[in-house]
């Protein structure tokens, strides 16, 4: 049985959830204004960050908000490169000006996905990420493409699960088009996160175990019920003995 994890959320996305989500996380990736979020926004989320002592993230996407930063734009390396830049850029004159630190980069939605498969977009959004500060780490789908950059480029790479997202059998996620490519029901959730951290692996939406390293485990903060989703999994996991923390936590303090 692991016995730490962190628990990172998604937010800042306008979804008016985000403070009482907040005590139950341990990470945060805020919206960077790409896909939502803004100056005043990135202000707020970052405030109560440090009001719970939540460690701060950036949450880069392509530059879409009319689809919420979930299809998938034909750029250059080079192009999404910059994009990230901006954004995470952008947070870190946030947090700078609140007296927080950045502690991680967490590409979002479609950018996410095709940085799991992609390695020259990997490769892009690593080196972006090196390039404007070495320390930052970076978050990215468990044992994909992402984690494998960043790990190259000398980041230390945080492999993500996911609580109510399925997997298919090579470790992707299901895509969102499919009926079942969200969990709905919590019990099922938990199931899948205790699975991952008791035995390794999760089982994919056609039952085959698929191995998965978890360092940190992701909840979509703009699901209508994600306050009671991230109530509930917090105390799944403190009920099983699993601390729960942000990866270099104690350098944060």
């Amino acid at each position: 049985m692991q016995r730490r994890i962190d628990f990172n959320c998604d937010l800042g996305e306008g979804c008016g959830s985000d403070a009482a989500i907040m005590p139950f996380i341990s990470s945060a990736s805020i919206a960077s204004g790409g896909h939502a979020g803004d100056a005043a926004s990135m202000r707020e989320t970052v405030a109560l960050c440090l009001a719970h002592g939540v460690a701060v993230g950036a949450h880069p996407s392509f530059e879409d908000r009319a689809h919420f930063g979930r299809r998938e734009l034909l750029l250059s390396p080079e192009a999404i490169a910059g994009a990230v830049t901006r954004q995470f850029g952008a947070l870190a004159d946030v947090c700078a000006a609140q007296g927080a630190r950045l502690h991680h980069v967490k590409p979002h939605g479609a950018l996410y996905n095709l940085s799991a498969r992609d390695r020259d977009v990997a490769d892009a959004i690593a080196g972006a990420v090196h390039d404007f500060d070495p320390a930052l780490l970076l978050y990215g789908l468990s044992g994909s493409a992402s984690t494998s950059a960043a790990e190259a480029r000398g980041l230390r790479a945080v492999h993500e699960v996911f609580a109510e997202r399925r997997y298919e059998p090579d470790g992707r996620l299901t895509p969102r088009g499919e009926a079942d490519a969200v969990i709905e029901g919590l019990d099922n959730a938990l199931t899948q996160v205790r699975t991952v951290l008791r035995e390794g692996h999760v089982v994919a939406r056609t039952g085959e175990r698929v191995p998965l390293r978890a360092d940190t485990v992701c909840l979509h903060g703009d699901r209508p019920d994600a306050v009671a989703f991230a109530r509930a999994l917090r105390g799944a996991l403190e009920d099983d003995g699993i601390r729960v923390a942000a990866p270099g936590a104690d350098a944060l303090r």
